[in-house]
Order: C-alpha cells, then structure tokens, then sequence
C-alpha cells in the first residue's frame, strides 16, 4: 500500500437523484428543516444545494425512468446517507403527520430510516449531550 500524504477530513456533500425538485424540496426544507443554499452556480441542470451543517445534500433532477431502484423495506441494509439530530421524537410526529413510513433501527439505538419522495434512503441519528 502506497504511504499517504493526505487526509482526507470529513464529507463535503452527498449528492441524490430526485424526480420532483419541488416535492423533494418539500421534504427537505420543511418537512426536515434543512436550509436552501442559494450559492449553487448555474450547472446546466436541475437541482438545489441543502445545507446540512458543514456538510450539504445536493439534488439532482434525473427524469428517467428507472434511475433508481428502491431495496427492501429496512433502511439499514441498503446504500444510505446518516445525519445526527436533536429532536427525534419531533421528527418522527413529522413524519407521522406527512404519512411517510419509517422504521426504527434494530440495534435499539435512537435511531430512524425513512425514504425521501425520491426512495433515497436516510439514517436520522439522535444525537447525545
């Protein structure tokens, strides 16, 4: 293994395919709370940059049919991106309230998977004093 002259630090942004710009929005800022970050250069395609801390969400909008496939029903054993929070049990009544199915995590930790309108898949992670 070559010797290392780097670190890498921390993620910057996980990008996403959605289909509805406007409903995945929707979830994101006002469902989750998430901050619209307007610096996004014109990149000749649709999307929005979500701030989310340090770190960002990006959405891209892919119109094709079949850009995603959606794995089993537990969030947990797929390809997922995690995000810690104060506040779980208000995110759940959210959650609730808009009719999105969750699950809790398996480990007994406080710990929810749910799927945006587009099926991607999030960990939310309530996070210790």
């Amino acid at each position: 293994m070559p010797t290392m002259n780097h670190t890498i630090q921390a993620i910057h942004h996980v990008s996403l395919l959605v289909h509805d710009l406007d409903r995945s929005k929707n979830f994101y800022l006002n469902l989750l709370g998430l901050e619209l970050d307007l610096s996004r250069p014109n990149k000749g395609f649709e999307g929005v940059w979500i701030n989310v801390g340090q770190q960002q969400i990006h959405l891209i909008v892919e119109k094709e049919a079949g850009y995603q496939t959606v794995a089993e029903a537990y969030g947990g054993r797929t390809r997922h991106f995690a995000m810690t929070l104060k506040g779980l049990d208000s995110v759940i009544k959210a959650l609730e309230q808009a009719e999105i199915q969750y699950s809790a995590s398996r480990s007994g930790r406080p710990v929810v998977f749910c799927r945006d309108p587009d099926g991607n898949v999030l960990e939310l992670i309530e996070q210790s004093d």
